[in-house]
């Protein structure tokens, strides 16, 4: 959802979480990009690589529904949402994010509620970074065994690392726990 469309940007806001009662792992995006926002769908860009990568970690057949698609994440015990619900942002970059606009959604209140999730996964450096500075100071003390990885951005502006790396990257942190 977007308001206040200008060249100095608009207020963009986050979609609700995707999860299941069996929840192990939340992966963490920044906030939805443009086209996501137009879809209303998590990762809608075309290039965008992480509906792809599920297909392939989970060994789905595709092409599948968006509803179809959440469904597979459900069943792999994999949760979704956006460390930030709301933020200025021009245009679909990161980078544009304005730090001093960015409100994070309650991540401590999710986790509490999904007490099954032992990894948090963020997919991107960005998404790392707001979690950090947003959510992290105002968290209660890890429960044991909850675990935080970095992943490499799913997003083509992040095109240096290739198809292949990131599959491995995203299937040892999904289905092996590292």
């Amino acid at each position: 959802m977007r308001t206040g469309d200008t060249k100095r940007g608009c207020r963009v806001r986050s979609f609700a979480p995707v999860s299941g009662a069996g929840a192990r792992v939340l992966v963490l995006g920044s906030m939805p990009g443009a086209a996501s926002l137009a879809a209303g769908e998590y990762y809608a860009h075309p290039r965008n690589s992480f509906w792809p990568l599920m297909l392939d970690i989970f060994g789905a057949r595709g092409p599948l529904s968006y509803r179809r698609r959440l469904s597979l994440l459900r069943r792999n015990g994999v949760a979704l949402w956006d460390v930030l619900a709301s933020c200025v942002r021009p245009g679909s970059s990161d980078a544009a994010i304005r730090r001093a606009t960015a409100e994070a959604n309650d991540i401590a209140g999710f986790l509490s509620a999904h007490p099954r999730i032992s990894l948090v996964c963020f997919n991107g450096a960005k998404a790392e970074e707001c979690y950090r500075r947003h959510v992290l100071p105002s968290l209660p003390p890890a429960p044991a065994g909850l675990r935080r990885r970095l992943l490499p951005s799913t997003s083509p502006a992040h095109a240096s690392l290739g198809y292949a790396a990131k599959l491995r990257a995203w299937r040892r942190a999904l289905l092996e726990g590292e």
